[in-house]
């Protein structure tokens, strides 16, 4: 490995020795997944899916993207889990204290166009650092930014349950991650939104 290998990139090639002296035999985990399910949950590092859901490797299909919003990516993802997959059942999962609440488009567009750099806050809101190298083609990006956390559980729900390429018998539930607690809390509205249909 070369010097200038960066102190993070040795730690997770370290970390995936120890991983794969350790890795048995799942080798012979099967393709589809063993508990038929799929979630669709937010990329925030505080969240693991294997630990609220009790999930071990192969069990389930996890999506995670920021928010975990139902992109047109997202429910392409679902799809193939059940049309080639097998999975029967899905879950949307946000959570609370998310990121996704904390800007609109508008401002990570105006962010974007004047820096690609990481940006700060304060009390006075976002700001760049610097203003050099931005770009106005987040103009074409929908961040899928919220401001109602139960809102945002049901029109995801309702999105996967109204795509004309989702199967109507999978049933759809929506769920928020309590950061601070560990619990999943069912959001009704969510969850009778996706209701099997067939």
């Amino acid at each position: 490995m070369s010097e200038t290998t960066s102190p993070l990139l040795q730690e997770v090639l370290r970390a995936n020795k120890e991983y794969k002296a350790n890795f048995g035999d799942k080798s012979k985990l099967a393709l589809p997944p063993a508990r038929q399910f799929a979630i669709l949950t937010c990329m925030d590092a505080r969240l693991d899916p294997a630990k609220y859901a009790g999930l071990s490797e192969g069990d389930a299909h996890v999506i995670r993207n920021a928010g975990g919003r139902a992109s047109d990516d997202a429910i392409r993802s679902l799809i193939i889990s059940h049309k080639l997959l097998g999975t029967k059942e899905w879950f949307v999962i946000h959570h609370t204290d998310c990121g996704m609440e904390l800007f609109t488009d508008d401002i990570i567009r105006g962010l974007l166009s004047e820096s690609l750099e990481t940006a700060t806050v304060d009390e006075n809101g976002w700001r760049n650092v610097s203003q050099n190298g931005g770009s106005d083609e987040a103009r074409f990006v929908s961040f899928l930014t919220f401001n109602n956390l139960e809102k945002s559980v049901a029109d995801d729900v309702a999105r996967i349950r109204q795509h004309p390429l989702v199967n109507p018998a999978i049933p759809v539930y929506g769920f928020i991650y309590d950061v601070k607690s560990g619990s999943l809390i069912e959001v009704p509205e969510a969850t009778a939104a996706g209701k099997a249909l067939a």
